[in-house]
């Protein structure tokens, strides 16, 4: 299989995901003005990464040729991700 494109594991691991995901919800959160505990910057961070990853994907984005290593490539797709989610639910719950 071609993984050229940004894979959404990327083979980091359960703690690769858990920093990643707390790094990128931690971020987002800032970036948004919001304020979540631990676990839910975690979750948002994993949730982002998978939805960050289907919109470069999609976009056909080659961030393994960008980044270098795992880290920062996942974590800049993981808080566009997450940013977009917490967009969409404020304005879901007209916030």
């Amino acid at each position: 299989m071609d993984m050229a494109l940004m894979d959404l594991g990327g083979g980091v691991g359960i703690f690769g995901t858990l920093l990643i995901g707390g790094v990128a919800g931690w971020i987002a959160e800032k970036l948004t003005g919001s304020s979540h505990g631990l676990l839910t910057n975690i979750v948002i961070g994993i949730l982002g990464a998978f939805v960050g990853g289907w919109i470069a994907n999609a976009l056909g984005l080659q961030l393994g040729e960008v980044f270098e290593g795992w880290f920062w490539g996942n974590v800049l797709v993981s808080v566009v991700g997450a940013v977009l989610l917490i967009t969409v639910y404020r304005m879901l719950r007209g916030r």
